[in-house]
């Protein structure tokens, strides 16, 4: 199936959560042997668990963390710390298991899988490694698109594809992940647009950059945005426009989870300006998403405050890679085991208020 028309079929069986499935999650959450709703969060992401699988017992089994990884040509304007070599040297750390993200997933039980998307340089066979390059990195968006909108598409339909896989193999709460050194500066680009804000509300410092640093990224993207202001007409469009390939597979990956009725846990700011893109697509996908952490990039309170939502953790994160969507898992697992596992009144034979 091509692209559009997967993309299409896709978007097409994403359907809103019923609030009924989340009120019926309740009702046994409440007659929990605990006072009423005295687990604070931890019973709304229950609740959400039991509503978007489909299961009054949801079973958090096999996990699994994507990491899409993509370089991009802005790096060239000064924007990163670091220069886009060190985009291949991790995907070498992710595949010999030393990076952060490997050492987080193995602490959760979850598995960590590397996507070659979007890097410049071909990485060469490697037995771990899935090779799904769709564009050999990104364009330089100070001076024109990221990318076409068919190799937008493609990129999605990558993510998509590898959420329809993990389904089929059972994988019940998929994590994203990404690696692109300057890949925070398409994030806050797409979210200067989606949310409507001016660029000095949603740039971070990334990797790391000094004051002068942040001015340049800063300028950059206002750049970005006035050079690509006429290829933004629509969400597809915008992230076309202003992206990346492995924001583009984020994208994809949630759309694809949504349409199998599985859970998404969105990592950090790059993985949740991706995830914006596939809210704008497709709004039904909200429903679908578990949003880790709160970045320590400015634009991720933005984000949050802008679209009414709320992370699991605020650690000060800003590693990316999926490293808080893998500590957020263990916290989901806890959510699913509480209306598992827990007794009712009923079971005890005691009758709450006698």
């Amino acid at each position: 199936m091509n692209p559009q028309a997967l993309f299409d079929q896709t978007v097409s069986r994403i359907h809103p959560v019923s609030p009924e499935a989340v009120k019926k999650a309740y009702e046994r959450l409440d007659n929990l042997t605990k006072p009423r709703r005295s687990l604070g969060y931890l019973e709304e992401l229950a609740a959400r668990l039991v509503a978007v699988t489909g299961q009054a017992r949801p079973a958090v089994g096999k996990k699994r963390v994507f990491v899409f990884v993509g370089d991009h040509g802005v790096v060239e304007e000064g924007v990163s710390a670091y220069p886009s070599e060190v985009t291949a040297l991790m995907v070498k750390n992710f595949l010999g298991g030393g990076a952060a993200i490997n050492v987080l997933a193995r602490r959760a039980g979850a598995e960590v899988e590397v996507i070659d998307i979007g890097m410049k340089d071909d990485p060469g066979a490697a037995p771990a490694l899935i090779c799904s390059n769709v564009k050999r990195g990104a364009g330089n968006i100070a001076r024109g698109p990221a990318m076409t909108r068919e190799e937008a598409l493609g990129a999605m339909a990558v993510g998509i594809r590898r959420a329809t896989v993990a389904a089929q193999e059972q994988v019940m709460l998929l994590g994203t992940g990404e690696m692109g050194i300057g890949n925070s500066t398409p994030a806050a680009a797409l979210l200067a647009v989606f949310l409507n804000l001016p660029v000095a509300q949603v740039v971070g410092r990334g990797t790391g950059l000094d004051d002068k640093g942040l001015q340049v990224k800063t300028r950059v993207i206002e750049k970005a945005l006035a050079v690509n202001r006429g290829h933004c007409a629509g969400p597809v469009e915008t992230l076309a426009a202003l992206g990346g390939l492995e924001l583009a597979g984020i994208c994809g990956l949630c759309l694809g989870a949504a349409a199998q009725s599985r859970p998404v846990v969105v990592d950090g700011f790059i993985s949740s300006a991706s995830a914006l893109a596939a809210m704008r697509i497709c709004p039904a996908v909200k429903d679908y998403l578990f949003f880790a952490h709160m970045s320590a990039e400015a634009g991720h309170r933005q984000f949050f405050t802008s679209e009414g939502l709320r992370p699991i953790l605020d650690l000060g994160m800003r590693l990316g890679e999926g490293t808080g969507a893998a500590i957020a898992m263990q916290i989901l697992e806890d959510a699913a085991a509480i209306t598992n596992e827990m007794a009712t009144f009923a079971d005890i034979g005691i009758t709450p208020g006698a």
